[in-house]
């Protein structure tokens, strides 16, 4: 579905466009098109494949659903491939936007992403000194908006761990304290793979031999990989936070059963105690003293209890019961 096309010049909108009316206004000097889709049918990237000369196997990557987050470069253009992330209650929801860039053209495809981005163009038009930089200042204009998304996103899941750590030695269900901590290694993991391939994939776009299509706007794609490496490095702390809650809950799952192991353990010894008495005095011997003595069978409970008692006096002062 086509959301815009227009068309700049020197920074300043110079019309909106039809996507069959771009080829007609690329042939004007000065002029780059803006192209954003959503949920791009087949037909629609076609008709824009052709007219931009678009390599067939970038175009193949946006209908194979969520790709690895990567920058490649073609003979004509760029393209780029970022996830979005959002967050839907405690569900975290990944999009993707495709981006290609050549001299005179942004296109931009949006599958399955939430974001819609509409505050990058209006941004961008409200600096036309820096939109006249074409469509390499597009391309910084995007990335650095999604990349910023991610930021909320970390603080969220960071808040969310700590809460977790505090409640962690008060909550007796250590089941459910291990499933969100898993649930929240799960969520960085996703953060991580949408975060980790740009960093080498940015790296490309400053310093050095940079493609032509942002010739000049390095520093700008600098200052996006230095949030990229920010971010990583927010996640490598939270992984490694996640990491040792999970062997802090094992610890503490270890130490209740100990406990539960010492109780068992004392009441256990008790009733051994009492079954060695009820053992001995049960055999049938027929010359045993204490079989015809009168005192014999409440002497015999008051040994068993008073041992029994003895045991339970000592192991309530050891702790174990």
């Amino acid at each position: 579905m086509l959301v815009n096309c227009v068309v700049y010049n020197d920074g300043h909108k110079v019309a909106d466009s039809t996507l069959e009316d771009v080829p007609q206004y690329l042939l004007q000097a000065g002029n780059f098109v803006w192209v954003a889709l959503q949920d791009a049918t087949e037909p629609e990237l076609r008709i824009l494949q052709k007219q931009f000369n678009l390599h067939e196997l970038a175009v193949e990557d946006v209908f194979n659903g969520l790709q690895r987050p990567k920058v490649e470069e073609y003979d004509e253009h760029l393209f780029v491939i970022l996830q979005a992330p959002a967050y839907h209650g405690k569900d975290l929801h990944m999009g993707q936007i495709n981006i290609f860039v050549g001299s005179n053209f942004v296109l931009s495809v949006r599958q399955e992403c939430e974001q819609t981005l509409l505050g990058v163009r209006a941004r961008a038009e409200r600096e036309p000194h820096m939109l006249k930089y074409g469509s390499a200042y597009v391309l910084y204009a995007l990335s650095d908006a999604i990349v910023d998304l991610f930021f909320p996103v970390v603080d969220m899941l960071d808040d969310e761990l700590e809460q977790l750590e505090t409640v962690m030695f008060h909550n007796q269900d250590a089941r459910q304290n291990m499933e969100r901590l898993y649930d929240f290694k799960y969520k960085s993991n996703v953060l991580r793979h949408a975060l980790l391939p740009l960093a080498d994939g940015f790296s490309k776009l400053f310093g050095g031999r940079v493609p032509a299509q942002i010739d000049g706007a390095e520093n700008y794609f600098r200052d996006v990989h230095d949030h990229i490496m920010l971010l990583n490095s927010q996640l490598d702390t939270i992984r490694d936070t996640i990491s040792t809650a999970i062997q802090v809950n094992l610890s503490l799952i270890a130490i209740d059963h100990g406990e539960v192991n010492k109780k068992l353990a004392g009441w256990g010894a008790i009733l051994v105690l009492i079954t060695i008495f009820t053992g001995i005095w049960g055999m049938n011997f027929e010359y045993m003293p204490e079989l015809h003595w009168k005192f014999g069978y409440p002497m015999a409970l008051t040994v068993m209890a008073g041992s029994s008692y003895y045991l339970y006096r000592r192991f309530k002062k050891a702790g174990w019961i």
